[in-house]
């Protein structure tokens, strides 16, 4: 590759995995750590780092352009509630705010890239980082769902797909041919955990992108805290969209789904 690339960290295993297969791809990293999403322990002197508000926009341009940074990729969740909330952001960040039409941490999130891409720092498509993360189309586990929760599957990520398309969420719990629970701003694995409690053992979990997802903003992801949420909740299926799903921490997460009955499968959408 050998060129240098900004990693804004947010939550989840992403940042770490990004960083590394820069570094393997012979590029070099700036990290920018997204407080209280990022883990602390990100930094190990490898290479340039710093801590930011997720607010700061004007402080991050600063400091990649201090590294001669001009392209850089969005790594890990940032909790949308923040973005919503927006408490302790610049006021230029505020003015970005004011530009929106709706406070869906994607749209704020779009305008953030406009106004960094004027400012002179790209955030590109971290696709060519995820390619082993996306599932090929099939069943992951010897777990294979009954006939039952293979319709809840279909039936599910058809829902999934319609609520992600309207800017909702990408994730639904459904059991019976019935959706128990949306995926709102509490993200996947919490969505799971309230589904769980309403209904019972043997629902199923879909998780789905957008029909047109855009991957600087947001990469539609599982790992193993999702899989240790279906078991709590006594689930009996994980589907995920083919092809278009990143999915973390695969080996342990399958070894969890199948020492607990849980079938994985990857479907096309």
């Amino acid at each position: 590759m050998g060129r240098r690339i900004g990693v804004i960290c947010g939550a989840g295993g992403f940042p770490r995995l990004a960083l590394e297969e820069i570094r393997k791809q012979a590029g070099e990293c700036v990290a920018a750590g997204i407080e209280g999403q990022a883990d602390p322990g990100l930094c190990r002197g490898l290479f340039p780092f710093a801590w930011f508000k997720a607010g700061e926009v004007e402080r991050l341009v600063s400091f990649f352009k201090m590294h001669d940074v001009t392209q850089a990729i969005m790594a890990g969740k940032i909790d949308p509630i923040v973005i919503y909330r927006h408490e302790g952001w610049e006021e230029n960040s505020r003015k970005i705010l004011e530009m929106a039409d709706s406070r869906s941490p994607s749209v704020v999130l779009g305008l953030v890239i406009q106004h960094l891409a004027g400012r002179g720092i790209e955030i590109i498509n971290p696709a060519f980082l995820l390619e082993p993360y996306f599932c090929r189309e099939g069943t992951l586990t010897r777990n294979r769902p009954s006939r039952e929760a293979d319709q809840d599957i279909a039936f599910g990520l058809k829902a999934a797909r319609a609520i992600a398309d309207l800017d909702i969420g990408q994730t639904v719990v459904v059991k019976n041919k019935a959706v128990v629970a949306v995926e709102g701003m509490e993200g996947t694995d919490e969505t799971v955990r309230r589904g769980g409690k309403l209904a019972g053992s043997g629902a199923i979990v879909a998780k789905v992108g957008r029909t047109s997802q855009d991957m600087r903003i947001d990469v539609p992801a599982v790992g193993l805290d999702t899989l240790k949420a279906l078991a709590e909740c006594g689930a009996e299926a994980l589907a995920v969209e083919a092809d278009k799903v990143a999915f973390f921490q695969r080996d342990e997460a399958l070894n969890l789904a199948e020492a607990r009955g849980i079938a994985v499968v990857a479907r096309k959408v």
